[in-house]
């Protein structure tokens, strides 16, 4: 495995990162296989695992604790914090009372006094920036991380952070958490650029398109898979199946599977520090495990930007983030009295 610098950190990772979404009960409840599957991508050479206090309500975050026992020294481990851990409107966001909070909470169940990479999980409109800052650059200086990031931040998001911390004289975001894959390639117009200028590393969730780029999801044909069962609406748009037929084809002319095709995609692009994984099942794993010395030639990347063109999204991941402009009508229309021009 060949490792790569973290942003400005100074941090070595490997390009593949172990994502722990599906360890717990939304994915894998069998502690022990997950176990396995952990140590079987750190035999296999990757040093970056990422998970979150929201997968599986903190089981995921348990899961790696147990995993890492004896090895955390070894291990880039990284978190998140944002998404709601219960009813309380406190128990979630950016604010300093929850990430102070919620960061206590993640390292008793990973059992380690710090992490090396804290993430905001999306971006909090209630909250002002400086704000969120300020509370993780004392983490930093409390010894409890070692870096910290954004998760699906917007390119402005991302600038207006950069510039708060050096007005403020506070430490910087490190690292961006995007969603990116040939299906999902907004992020290349505006996102990574932003990302390699500031000097931003990239861990890029979803490489496989949501499970699209597996090859299990075919037009006019049901799909019996576990992520079917949440009723994803990505899953079924005709536009993405439309594409996947015809990466299906690409990959089977180049002589590869479609998720080796994918991962080498999503770690060629030179903004990408690493490209998530997110196994449930060992199966998983040792297929993934098995493109990594895939190399993707540029008559293959070619037509690769002729099915998805750069810089474009075809539909949209269930999960993906929404500003507030985009949600909320009102933000992008005029009172009726105001929206003639005479």
């Amino acid at each position: 495995m060949q490792y790569r610098t973290l942003g400005g950190t100074g941090i070595k990772v490997s390009p593949y990162c172990l994502g722990a979404m599906m360890f717990g009960a939304v994915g894998n409840p069998d502690h022990e296989e997950s176990v396995r599957i952990i140590h079987k991508a750190l035999d296999a050479g990757i040093n970056f695992v990422d998970t979150a206090d929201a997968y599986s309500h903190g089981e995921s975050e348990e899961i790696v604790g147990k995993a890492l026992k004896g090895r955390r020294d070894d291990v880039v481990l990284a978190t998140k914090a944002h998404l709601p851990m219960g009813d309380d409107p406190n128990r979630r966001g950016n604010s300093r009372r929850w990430l102070t909070r919620a960061l206590d909470d993640s390292l008793r169940r990973l059992d380690t006094d710090h992490v090396d990479l804290y993430q905001v999980h999306r971006p909090d409109p209630d909250t002002d920036v400086e704000e969120t800052l300020s509370a993780l650059t004392d983490l930093v200086r409390a010894g409890k991380i070692r870096a910290f990031g954004t998760s699906t931040f917007p390119a402005s998001d991302l600038v207006e952070a950069q510039w708060t911390a050096e007005r403020r004289g506070l430490l910087r975001p490190r690292a961006e958490q995007p969603p990116y894959s040939i299906l999902n390639r907004g992020v290349e117009r505006e996102v990574l650029p932003v990302c390699e200028r500031y000097g931003v590393g990239t861990l890029v969730w979803s490489p496989l398109a949501g499970g699209l780029l597996t090859g299990r999801y075919r037009k006019d044909r049901p799909a019996d898979t576990h992520r079917s069962a949440f009723g994803f609406q990505h899953l079924r748009d005709e536009r993405r199946l439309d594409a996947v037929e015809r990466l299906l084809a690409l990959a089977e002319k180049a002589g590869l599977p479609l998720t080796h095709l994918a991962m080498a995609f999503a770690i060629a692009h030179p903004g990408v520090t690493s490209a998530i994984l997110g196994p449930r099942t060992m199966a998983h794993l040792d297929d993934l495990l098995a493109g990594a010395e895939t190399v993707l030639s540029d008559e293959v990347m070619d037509e690769i930007d002729a099915i998805v063109p750069p810089g474009t999204d075809v539909g949209a991941l269930d999960m993906a983030y929404q500003p507030p402009a985009l949600q909320h009508a009102p933000l992008r229309r005029r009172p009726a009295g105001e929206r003639s021009a005479a």
